[in-house]
């Protein structure tokens, strides 16, 4: 689930027209070990957006269990989304509880709005990490990661580059998670085969920032050896294996003598 992105080309930080609600609660939870459970429900609604080719209404409500989402209700589409599909196996939300929660959110930011003097909150800027779902061979499937947190408010674009071109195929993004201090997280995940010599790009768009921030991870091979160490390492194999000989050689016919001299005192000892 993900609220309308904004266009590309981002405006300069402008008021939201509205007000996020949080509830978080911790309720002690039955578990095997018998001990306390972090249990959050969050809901946030967001009036409007000042684009007017964005959606004119969205807001979420998500449930998440020991800091992991579970699922997430869109206002927007009306639908429940796992975070896992496999939980959906084991349980289910009806999205119309989650709707009717939302509905209560939009009205009490429409009343907080004519209380208010409209003041805007401030833009907290996002930071951005991408690293690898497993551990890199060149040539075998894996999956890069773009984390984005402590960003507000939730409106952002993610985009994939690969040596510099859009990439879209294949790539997934969660919703926006609670993070601390009252800011978000989100997730984007591009499937890829590291091939030596590509890079790849996430750039991060939103009003907390400047210009947009990109964050780059790059395949890399194994190291080729410089071609002068290449000839040292040659030189010093050839030059190790003539000794060799040369001290083989050697050790051959002194061996050689020796065998020798010993049959010589033999035969005299039996004269």
């Amino acid at each position: 689930m993900a609220v309308p992105a904004v266009p590309r080309a981002l405006p300069a930080p402008l008021a939201l027209v509205g007000a996020l609600l949080l509830l978080a609660l911790s309720r002690p939870t039955t578990v095997a070990a018998e001990k306390e459970a972090n249990y959050v429900e969050l809901i946030f609604f967001q009036e409007s957006f000042p684009e007017p080719k964005v959606e004119a209404e969205a807001g979420a409500y998500l449930q998440e269990f020991e800091g992991e989402a579970l699922f997430q209700v869109d206002w927007a589409r009306k639908t429940t989304s796992w975070n896992l599909p496999e939980l959906a196996h084991f349980g289910s939300f009806e999205a119309a509880l989650a709707l009717g929660r939302l509905s209560l959110a939009k009205n009490n930011v429409e009343a907080l709005m004519k209380l208010s003097n409209g003041t805007r909150g401030q833009n907290a800027a996002p930071s951005a990490k991408v690293y690898t779902e497993d551990p890199v061979e060149m040539g075998d499937p894996n999956v890069l990661i773009c984390f984005v947190d402590l960003f507000f408010p939730p409106v952002l674009n993610m985009t994939w580059l690969k040596n510099g071109e859009v990439v879209s195929e294949g790539v997934k993004e969660t919703g926006f998670l609670p993070s601390e201090d009252n800011a978000f997280s989100k997730f984007s995940y591009l499937p890829f085969v590291p091939e030596d010599g590509d890079f790849y790009t996430c750039r991060v768009e939103h009003w907390g920032l400047e210009g947009p921030l990109t964050t780059i991870w790059e395949s890399k091979g194994p190291t080729p050896l410089p071609e002068t160490a290449e000839n040292v390492l040659c030189g010093l194999g050839l030059a190790i294996g003539i000794l060799g000989i040369v001290v083989g050689t050697i050790l051959f016919f002194k061996a050689m003598g020796m065998t020798e001299h010993n049959s010589r005192s033999r035969r005299r000892g039996v004269q």
